[in-house]
């Protein structure tokens, strides 16, 4: 079943990438890519929590009220910071992060065909800009997609069934952000490569599924090039395409 099938390229991945001194290297430099920059504007927001609070609401002096204030302090840190940590996501996934990931790819690619299906012939500068201009879509699609289903939740009744089908979202796009990485280094038009990634949702479901257990997902993304190359290679190969 292509859903076994997609968890067994993820972890797949992770044993190759753990073992191989370059790809752990590349694995790690990506963890850093993500999670600095999140933790660093998480923390700005907590230490001067307090101070943005009072642009919006003036810390009361009556006591009867400190305690609204204290829990509406709290709460719009929590949602500062997690406005922070998905924009310190989405940045650093564009600009670094992607770069990184198509590395990793690349050298599974070469290790295990021993050079790129499609040499590519660009400069470093277009291969930067060229890897943005394809991270774009790729990251706003699923904020957009989860968007929907938040406001489907709020206003239907169908909340506890909506919240299962938002998991599985995140785990196919996460999937995918990997998956998808091999086709546009060939250039594949954004149209086939999603066509291609609704013909195979249970597949990405698999692969993306391992994402959501907490701890365990940190290790995974930071490997999941890897597996997703070793996916696309042996689809490939079944094609005929390389040898």
């Amino acid at each position: 079943m292509n859903f076994f099938k997609g968890m067994g390229y993820n972890l797949k991945g992770l044993k190759m990438g753990i073992t191989t001194p370059g790809l752990l290297l590349m694995g790690m430099t990506r963890f850093a890519a993500v999670v600095v920059p999140a933790i660093f504007a998480a923390g700005l927001l907590l230490v001067h929590h307090e101070q943005i609070l009072n642009t919006v609401w003036i810390k009361p002096e009556s006591l009867w009220i400190l305690w609204a204030w204290q829990i509406v302090a709290w709460l719009l840190t929590l949602l500062l910071v997690g406005l922070a940590v998905i924009l310190s996501y989405l940045l650093a996934q564009i600009l670094f992060s992607v770069v990184i990931m198509d590395y990793m790819s690349l050298m599974t690619e070469r290790m295990v065909t021993g050079a790129e299906q499609k040499p590519s012939r660009r400069s470093l500068p277009q291969r930067f800009w060229f890897l943005i201009r394809q991270e774009i879509p790729r990251s706003i699609l699923p904020l957009l997609l989860m968007l929907i289903i938040l406001v489907a939740g709020w206003l239907t009744p169908l909340a506890p069934v909506l919240t299962f089908l938002s998991a599985g979202v995140s785990a196919i796009f996460l999937a995918w952000d990997s998956t998808d990485l091999m086709p546009a280094r060939q250039m594949v038009p954004f149209g086939r490569r999603f066509a291609q990634l609704l013909r195979n949702l249970w597949f990405h479901l698999g692969f993306g599924i391992l994402f959501l257990v907490p701890g365990l997902n940190i290790l995974l993304l930071s490997f999941a090039p890897v597996g997703a190359t070793l996916y696309q290679l042996d689809k490939a190969k079944t094609r005929g395409t390389i040898t």
